[in-house]
Parts: C-alpha cells; sequence; structure tokens
C-alpha cells in the first residue's frame, strides 16, 4: 500500500522521497504547488497542506503509512496535530515521524517543545511509529557559506561542548528504511525512537578547522556568543524564527548536542556503511563554489 511524504519537496523530504522510489515503495506526496514537485510519474502528488482538511482527508486515501514532516512555522504544532487526528480518522496507523534530538529536554526553544507534544500525542494514540530525532543538520550549513567563503568566519555560534551534525541524506535513508519496514510488516510493530547523528560531534572550533584546511586558508571561529546571531538571522527569516534560532544556539553552547552511546554504531549498522562526515560536505561544497 502507499506511503503518504509530506514536506516532500525541502532538503530531507526529497531525498526520502528517491529513497522510497529506488527501493520500489509506492509513494504519494502532499505539495502546495504540484508543479514545483518534479518527482516523476512513479510518484503520486496530492496538492493541499497540511491545514487543509480537505486536502488531507483526499491525500490519505488507500495510505497505510505517513511519514511526518512539518518544518518550523509559528503554527507547526496544530500542523502536526491536525495531520496526526486526520491520519487516524483515515485508519492510518503507521507513522514515522521526524522530531528532533533532545527534544523533550530543550523545551524553551518553541520547535523543540512542539516535536516533543508531538511525540507524546504520537504515543498516546497508539500508533506504530518511529520517531527520528536528528542532530543539528550540516546542510543548514549552506545558509552561512558566503561568512565562510567571503570572510574566512566560522559564525555559527555550536560552542565548544560539541555538536554531532547529520547529513540530510542520512536522515533519509533511514527515514525511508524505517517507512518501508513499517509499511511492509504484517502487523503493528512497537514504538522506537533513533537518535539521527553524524560520525563527529565537533566544536565551533573543529570546524572552523575543517574549513581551513579544504579551504587551505585560515577561517577563525566567531565564538560562543549567540547575541549577535540573531538579529544577522532577522535578516533572510523572520524575527521570531530568528530569535528561536538565537535560543537554540544558546544551548549548543550550554549543553552541546550529544549522541547517546552506541547511536553512531547504530546507524552504521542500519545503513550498512559509514555515516557522511562535515568534511566531506565541505569539500562538496567548496568544489561546487568553485565550479558556480
Amino acid at each position: 500500500m502507499t506511503i503518504l511524504v509530506t514536506g516532500a519537496t525541502g532538503r530531507v523530504g526529497r531525498h526520502v522521497v528517491q529513497q522510497l522510489v529506488s527501493r520500489g515503495a509506492d509513494v504519494r506526496v502532499l505539495v502546495r504547488d504540484p508543479t514545483k514537485a518534479g518527482f516523476g510519474p512513479s510518484v503520486q502528488v496530492a496538492q493541499g497542506d497540511l491545514l487543509d482538511l480537505e486536502s488531507l482527508r483526499a491525500a490519505f486515501a488507500g495510505v497505510r503509512t505517513l511519514f511526518l514532516l512539518n518544518a518550523v512555522a509559528a503554527d507547526e504544532f496544530t500542523q502536526a496535530l491536525i495531520v496526526l487526528n486526520v491520519a487516524r480518522e483515515a485508519g492510518v496507523e503507521r507513522v514515522v515521524y521526524l522530531s528532533v534530538i533532545h527534544a523533550e529536554g530543550w523545551v524553551n526553544v518553541p520547535h523543540f517543545a512542539v516535536k516533543s507534544g508531538a511525540e507524546r500525542m504520537i504515543a498516546g494514540m497508539g500508533f506504530s511509529a518511529t520517531i527520528l530525532r536528528p542532530a543539528y543538520f550540516i546542510d543548514n550549513e549552506l545558509m552561512i557559506a558566503d561568512a565562510i567563503f567571503d570572510y574566512g568566519v566560522y559564525p555559527m555560534p555550536i560552542g565548544g561542548k560539541g555538536v554531532a551534525m547529520v547529513d540530510a541524506r542520512d536522515i533519509a535513508e533511514v527515514a525511508a528504511l524505517e517507512l518501508i519496514r513499517r509499511n511492509d510488516a504484517p502487523g503493528k510493530l512497537p514504538l522506537e525512537v533513533v537518535n539521527l547523528v553524524g560520525p563527529e560531534t565537533l566544536t565551533g572550533e573543529a570546524v572552523a578547522a575543517i574549513w581551513s584546511d579544504v579551504l587551505g586558508r585560515p577561517v577563525a571561529y566567531g565564538g560562543d556568543d549567540p547575541s549577535g546571531f540573531e538579529p544577522n538571522l532577522a535578516n533572510i527569516m523572520p524575527r521570531w524564527m530568528a530569535y528561536e534560532m538565537r535560543l537554540m544556539a544558546e544551548r549548543y553552547v550550554s549543553d552541546g548536542m550529544i549522541p547517546e552511546p552506541g547511536d553512531v554504531e547504530r546507524l552504521t549498522r542500519l545503513l550498512g556503511r559509514p555515516l557522511h562526515t562535515y568534511r566531506d560536505f565541505a569539500a562538496r561544497t567548496a568544489a561546487a563554489r568553485a565550479t558556480a
């Protein structure tokens, strides 16, 4: 039966769809603008959004398994709760939800609190679910690439305790494997939580050193103070979101984003290959900039 993918046109969602298609899954995507889907004829496209009840109900017809990815938004919690309720009404019991690592602990950060609440709803409603908890996305670094390349500064205040940054491709492949496992299971599987982390836990100084090595010139770490981070981000995103990103950066500095023992080994076994590294990302990004 069909797997419904939300958030399908984003950085993770596109990879999830590609991974599912490559494994022969029956895939449907829910998108606001079908002209921007671009997935090819094997993927069913349903038009709508996560707060449009009629389009949601239509999209769930014939669906067995849901991949729920809803991005950071002012109404993110409402989106998640509505989708899960409509899924249950449609008879969908199998879910893979993209949450965030440390969701239950970093509750002063709004989207962490949101995802913690959605996790509780999934558990409370008895879904057969996998909760995927990714750490900081390596791909987020693209939004600060100009500072690195043009000014020789790594400006993300991730602190000195370390952040286990994870590649979107690794997130997506684990998601696809879990979706297929849930979808193909003869019955209901127990709820599981999987931390999605990178192979290294990197400090701000360590990331700057990687960039210095890749670029062959000094790149300095901008420091641990997130106060200047908020007004800079407000130039490229809503102010409430920039404030939220500052709150998250403060937790990077105070707590770090540290894997649990065994997380890296578990993911490596699941994927059957090493996890993608930050150095790989930096080298790919530098090569792309050089040929642009």
